[in-house]
């Protein structure tokens, strides 16, 4: 049996056996974000800071006001929690969607049409600069 083969194989195995333990691990992973962001009354999407890319910055901007709003009004709870050193009602927790993403459609639509303006080589319409 040639070497290479015998690696394939070799690597098949691993991934097989290795494969369940890394989706465990994942969905694990995924229930202590889910039970963080729940303590704070955040989203997911709560987390992505708009000072950090210009995409995310103009997604939020193009979202909905309501949504907006919904969003700074998390924001802020989460903050006021942070700074009392306490949670949210377990009540409250129950409540909470932190896997319920609002922003994610609009990021991707964002960040589509910024590659199309690089490949054509033009600017983002946000990111002019005044002469």
């Amino acid at each position: 049996m040639p070497k290479f083969v015998w690696a394939e194989k070799c690597a098949e195995m691993i991934q097989k056996s290795m494969g369940n333990s890394f989706g465990w691990c994942s969905n694990w992973y995924r229930a202590k974000v889910a039970k963080e962001l729940k303590k704070y009354g955040l989203r997911y999407d709560d987390l992505y800071d708009e000072m950090y890319d210009f995409d995310i910055m103009e997604a939020l901007h193009r979202l909905p006001q309501q949504v907006q709003d919904l969003r700074n009004q998390r924001l802020k709870r989460a903050m006021d929690c942070g700074y009392k050193h306490s949670y949210l009602d377990k009540e409250m927790q129950a409540k909470q969607t932190p896997y319920e993403f609002y922003i994610q459609d609009m990021l991707a639509q964002v960040t589509c049409e910024r590659k199309e303006r690089e490949a054509q080589g033009s600017y983002m319409p946000y990111e002019r600069e005044m002469p």
